[in-house]
């Protein structure tokens, strides 16, 4: 009995010892315990912050991504902004390539210039007429062969103004200088300026040079041909404001340009043979208002999704071309169906319509009409499906006011479906401006409001003399002389 006493009290003993030792060890642990607790806490509020700034940062890549891949495939960018090596220019109208050879096809009507068309120039009185042998000419045949060429030479016509019965002489107002250029010099001039995009001091020399350095023509005396001839015009470009005036349906789009190192822009207005240009400092309702032409104007404007414009007509049609694009954007970055699939469905309308005008069909049937805006309505239901699982947040938001557009907007993109004068796209008023860029690259813009003016006065005359395919010399001319052939 007594030994198993000792026995239970050694076992309690040692019981006690290591008891006292574990408490003695997690004393000493305690602190270190806590402290690996507080740097877990750290840790899981420090991996917090980095998975947001992770997010954001994944966002913000998408976005920088997104800018990268902007040409002129996706957004409104011109073609000369493309990446060169990354992507073709100007790719959007989704051309492929063919078998057949380059140069005029077979069946296009050639513009060689053939002895029958000298024949009828030589006869026509219009070209100077010289002869000029080969060989002993005397009785003999011979075969005959023509070289055009062009003489330039500066003639001076001495201009005698008589006294009349009185003794007085009156001498006409475009003759008070004793010595003026005339009508050609001045036409060639403005010609160079805005076909040639060539700035004043260039062409003088050119000018110059042409003549043989008779002219002695200064960079001065261009700019004041340039002015006169815009002054010149003023009653003709009112003319044609009126004529666009009276069309159903009127083309406009604008672009920037530099004056004294500070945007401004060119907006034109645009149909087959007539256009007018416009100098504007913003693309503001206020600087809208200003233009004589868009307050009177009560017919469609077609343009690209340009909202200020809603302010002025009574209709509005928005260009299918520019909205391919941003739809094809949309594809490339959310990687969603029903953009693509709304690109087909817009060029399957405008094939479809295209062959009912080439039968000479006036319009659609209603029941194919309202067929067309159910797939319409239903693609971009799709979209709507489809945006809530897009992962990227920038992508999610570029796509959901994409739709909005084309929802909001609907009338206005199909307006080309209702309507068959109503063209699928603003390429017209697009091609007219591309005159505009040449300036900006050429002349890096101007230095002064009037010259931006004068510029926009000059290019609605020559621009609509080319669409007309009328005489770019000889209607020059006839604006300097006070009697234009077609205003």
């Amino acid at each position: 009995m007594g030994r198993n006493s000792d026995y239970n009290n050694g076992m309690y003993q040692q019981l006690m010892e290591i008891m006292g030792r574990l408490d003695s060890v997690e004393k000493e642990h305690k602190q270190e315990v806590k402290e690996l607790k507080v740097e877990i806490a750290d840790l899981k509020k420090e991996n917090k912050i980095l998975r947001e700034k992770n997010q954001l940062l994944t966002e913000d890549n998408a976005r920088l991504k997104s800018i990268i891949n902007n040409d002129s495939s996706n957004t409104s960018r011109p073609p000369s902004t493309d990446q060169k090596g990354v992507k073709p220019a100007n790719t959007y109208n989704g051309r492929k390539k063919t078998e057949r050879k380059p140069g005029g096809q077979k069946g296009h009507a050639g513009t060689t210039l053939t002895k029958a068309k000298i024949e009828e120039k030589i006869a026509s009185g219009k070209c100077r007429h010289e002869i000029q042998t080969v060989g002993n000419a005397s009785g003999r045949k011979y075969v005959t062969k023509y070289v055009v060429d062009l003489k330039t030479e500066a003639v001076i016509t001495e201009i005698r103004i008589y006294a009349d019965e009185r003794g007085k002489i009156h001498i006409p107002p475009e003759y008070r200088s004793d010595v003026i250029y005339g009508a050609n010099v001045k036409a060639l001039a403005v010609s160079l300026y805005s076909e040639g995009v060539m700035s004043n001091d260039r062409i003088a020399f050119f000018l110059n040079a042409a003549s043989n350095g008779e002219l002695e023509l200064s960079e001065g005396s261009v700019y004041s041909f340039c002015r006169n001839f815009a002054q010149s015009s003023e009653k003709s470009i009112s003319n044609l404001k009126n004529e666009l005036l009276n069309q159903s349906i009127v083309a406009t789009d604008a672009t920037t340009i530099t004056v004294n190192g500070k945007q401004n822009y060119i907006r034109n207005f645009s149909r087959k043979n007539t256009v007018v240009y416009q100098a504007m400092k913003s693309k503001s309702i206020d600087a809208l208002e200003k233009l004589d032409f868009l307050c009177q104007y009560s017919g469609t404007l077609l343009h690209d999704h340009e909202t200020a414009l809603y302010h002025f007509g009574t209709e509005h049609a928005e260009c299918n071309v520019h909205i391919i694009r941003y739809l094809r954007k949309n594809t490339e970055e959310s990687g969603n169906a029903w953009s693509k699939e709304m690109i087909a469905l817009l060029c399957e309308m405008n094939k479809l319509r295209k062959g009912f005008m080439e039968q000479g069909v006036a319009a659609l049937p209603d029941e194919t009409i309202t067929e067309y805006e159910k797939k319409y309505f239903s693609l971009l239901q799709k979209g709507r499906e489809e945006n809530k699982k897009t992962t990227h947040r920038y992508a999610k938001q570029e796509e959901q006011a994409l739709l909005n557009r084309l929802e909001k907007y609907s009338h206005n993109h199909l307006l080309f479906l209702h309507d068959f004068s109503v063209p699928f796209d603003d390429n017209i008023s697009e091609r007219d401006l591309r005159k505009a860029k040449n300036r900006q690259k050429m002349a890096g813009g101007f230095r002064k409001e009037s010259g931006h003016e004068m510029y926009c006065s000059i290019m609605s005359i020559i621009e609509t003399l080319k669409k007309r395919e009328m005489d770019l010399i000889e209607n020059i001319k006839k604006i300097f002389m006070g009697t234009p052939a077609i205003f």
